[in-house]
């Protein structure tokens, strides 16, 4: 199944994000059993609002926008089907 980047700004503060993670759990929960939330990086922007890149499991892109239009409380900044995953051990380094 595609894995997905979304990239999401938040209308709401940090100490707001434990009950739109609950929300957001119960909706894939509830109304989009295809669709697997693998883990999110969370930031707190200058202004307070959150911002989230979240990894996800979905059958398509459109899956991924109608999960966030029944969540709200934020702006979609980007959605980005993931191509490949590397880490540093991947990249030996050069034999000198």
């Amino acid at each position: 199944m595609p894995k997905y980047v979304i990239n999401r700004r938040f209308e709401v503060g940090e100490d707001d994000m434990p009950e739109v993670g609950r929300r957001s759990r119960q909706i894939i929960e509830e109304e989009f059993p295809n669709v697997v939330w693998i883990h999110s990086h969370v930031t707190v922007e200058d202004d307070g609002r959150v911002r989230t890149f979240c990894l996800y499991e979905a059958p398509d892109m459109e899956a991924i926008q109608a999960h966030s239009e029944l969540l709200g409380q934020h702006t979609i900044d980007g959605v980005f089907e993931v191509a490949g995953d590397v880490t540093p051990a991947d990249f030996p380094p050069i034999p000198e």
